[in-house]
């Protein structure tokens, strides 16, 4: 019998260190011989990633005991932190370690074998980084990017591939660590041997440009000793962007490109499956793969629009065959081994999990981080696929998430309270997965609505062009108009919506409250608050110029970058809010915070700030998740007249 509670009331078994438990995915797939490994979140063990393998008879086992952290910072959001390889005597690993961003090797099955460092520290700024690694056991080497810090500005530094001796002579050694280039552009990613290893592919790019804006294809001949000889631009330029680029078993130079305006498969220059859908995404971390190549001559492809599925294209006949099962997501990580591709995939009922296609067969099972229901699924949302209409008649694509639960309902005829969620990047998209933190919010009667606003990745280059100098006035258009849509149609109250959104989407998040009066309320997570100083060294060196394009040049349009700027019109803002910011944060720095909340002094807005000890860019440790996640409830309580049973009250300051 379904019992009727008011919205915000229902009994929740989905709890908020149920949700950070179930924080995060498997990341950086790949084979070590015949076996998958992967890394994976451990939220409860502070926060770090451990690499995982499947042993042949099917287990899972952590490979590094805490308190080991597979991760890279290179530019920040790092990218592929690990690569392996099997020996006669067993596996050998290179992995970086986050706490000192060394390259250790280590030999997991080796008698009383620890990892041994194969990089140097280095005192300067930030120190030496690395991402992306290539083992190379005939050459006995790693090939990967280097990051070294030149000084101790965020942006006083260079990159460069590099080729790490697997020895450790370089483990105290700066100068046994071989560039195999000179460092003439910004930004690159780890170099590509062709199956003869005559050749190298890598993609570079340079500042103002982002990777989705505009990356080159370089290919460079290897000489005897090891060295690049000088590369040549084969693809890509300034209005083109290449995702991605891998050798064929056979030779050929398969890259994805956006020149026709979606991202599509090429082989040496010949598109393989031309189509008005995204076969790439946007290169937010060094080494995401959304294709391999196979034996066979086919290739496992991520592909579509909107969404990523995964599939196998067949380049004669250009045919795309997806996998069958409960997964419409795929993240941006790809291995081949033989016929089988291993890949991360999620559904709107399944978290993220390591799926293992055999492409003979067809046949798809998952072999790690298995999904397993925590509760009872009749309290996940049922997510609704939907595309309103924004200003000037544009289409705004969403997901909406209604709220639901099998045992209560809300008095009839009384629409619930929604909060719209903006997600990061801006140059990025909100998947359509399961996602507790979103059951954490539905299941107690509050709707949660993702936009994927224009500038959002998967709907093609014009769509995500759309945010061209147009930061902070789409997004929050967009965003707005989804928001009064619900509350126009009946779906939501008109009177109790909320924003809330991280890193770019907690600079959304924060100027729908200074611009507009859609919201009663908000929550700010880890935010942009400041273009000005944002843009010039208030941030990490790959987004040091982001805003050029999303917002203008500031020597041509300062002025925008003051009227758009939350920080410089806190006493617009009319309702209360939530405040979350990690203080080791170093691509939004907590110094923004504190210039907001003092330009808000005086104004007797309820408000609270909580800045989390030893957190960065993106909440990681279960205690934080937890913490941050009831403070957002309780905040939606206190301005909507809530009653969620069980929450800790947050305390508004004014």
């Amino acid at each position: 019998m379904v019992r009727t509670l008011p919205y915000g009331a229902w009994p929740s078994p989905v709890d908020a260190a149920l949700a950070a438990a179930h924080g995060g995915q498997p990341e950086a797939v790949g084979f070590v011989g015949e076996e998958a490994w992967w890394t994976e979140p451990r939220p409860a063990e502070g926060g770090r990633r451990t690499l995982v393998r499947r042993t042949a008879d099917g287990r899972e086992v952590s490979v590094l005991p805490p308190p080991w952290n597979v991760r890279s910072r290179v530019m920040e959001y790092g990218g592929r932190p690990w690569a392996g390889a099997m020996r006669p005597e067993g596996p050998l690993v290179v992995f970086v370690h986050f706490a000192d961003q060394r390259l250790y090797a280590y030999e997991p099955t080796a008698p009383d074998s620890r990892p041994r460092p194969l990089t140097p520290l280095s005192p300067v700024g930030g120190g030496l980084r690395w991402v992306d690694p290539r083992l190379h056991l005939e050459r006995g080497e790693v090939w990967c990017v280097l990051e070294e810090f030149t000084g101790d500005g965020p942006t006083d530094v260079r990159r460069v591939p590099a080729a790490v001796p697997l020895d450790g002579s370089a483990a105290e050694d700066r100068d046994g660590v071989r560039e195999l280039t000179d460092a003439r552009h910004r930004f690159v990613t780890g170099p590509r041997l062709s199956p003869d290893g005559r050749r190298a592919a890598w993609l570079a790019w340079d500042h103002p440009r982002m990777p989705w804006d505009g990356t080159e294809l370089l290919v460079a001949e290897v000489t005897g000793e090891g060295t690049l000889r000088e590369p040549r631009t084969v693809a890509g330029g300034p209005e083109e962007s290449i995702a991605q680029a891998e050798w064929a078993p056979d030779g050929s130079l398969l890259y994805v490109s956006d020149r026709t305006g979606w991202w599509n498969l090429y082989r040496d220059g010949t598109p393989l499956c031309p189509r008005e859908e995204e076969f790439g995404g946007p290169l937010w971390k060094v080494g995401l793969q959304w294709f391999a190549p196979l034996d066979d001559g086919t290739v496992a492809v991520v592909h579509g629009r909107g969404a990523g599925r995964l599939g196998i294209l067949d380049p004669v006949g250009g045919e795309v065959v997806d996998v069958a099962g409960p997964w419409t997501e795929f993240a941006a990580t790809l291995a081949v081994h033989g016929s089988r591709v291993v890949a991360v995939g999620a559904g709107p009922r399944t978290a993220y999990e390591v799926v293992e296609l055999d492409a003979a067969t067809g046949h798809a099972r998952v072999i790690g981080a298995a999904h397993e229901d925590p509760v009872d699924p009749a309290f996940y949302p049922e997510p609704r696929i939907r595309t309103f209409t924004g200003p000037g008649g544009r289409e705004v694509h969403a997901h909406i998430h209604p709220p639901r639960h099998p045992e209560y309902a809300a008095p009839e005829g009384a629409p619930p309270p929604y909060v719209v969620w903006a997600h990061g990047g801006p140059t990025s998209r909100a998947p359509l997965v399961l996602d507790l933190e979103i059951a954490y919010f539905t299941s107690r009667g509050i709707g949660v609505a993702e936009v994927n606003y224009g500038g959002s990745t998967g709907y093609g280059r014009a769509y995500r062009d759309r945010l061209r100098g147009q930061w902070g006035v789409v997004d929050v258009e967009d965003c707005a108009a989804v928001a009064l849509a619900l509350a126009d149609e009946g779906t939501a109250d008109r009177d109790r919506l909320a924003v809330r959104g991280g890193s770019a989407g907690g600079w959304t998040a924060a100027a729908s409250l200074t611009s507009t009066d859609v919201y009663a309320c908000g929550t700010i997570v880890y935010p942009v608050l400041d273009l000005a100083s944002w843009g010039s060294g208030g941030t990490h060196d790959f987004e040091s110029q982001y805003l050029e394009t999303l917002v203008g040049a500031y020597a041509e349009v300062p002025g925008r970058y003051f009227e758009r700027s939350p920080v410089e019109h806190a006493d617009r803002i009319t309702v209360p809010f939530l405040l979350l910011q990690g203080l080791e944060d170093p691509i939004c720095p907590p110094a923004q915070c504190e210039r907001f909340l003092a330009r808000l002094q005086g104004r007797r807005i309820p408000h609270a700030y909580l800045a989390f000890e030893g957190e960065g860019h993106g909440f990681r440790r279960a205690e934080t998740m937890v913490r941050a996640l009831e403070a957002e409830l309780s905040l939606y309580a206190q301005v909507f007249g809530l009653n969620p049973p069980g929450i800790p009250t947050l305390e508004l300051t004014e």
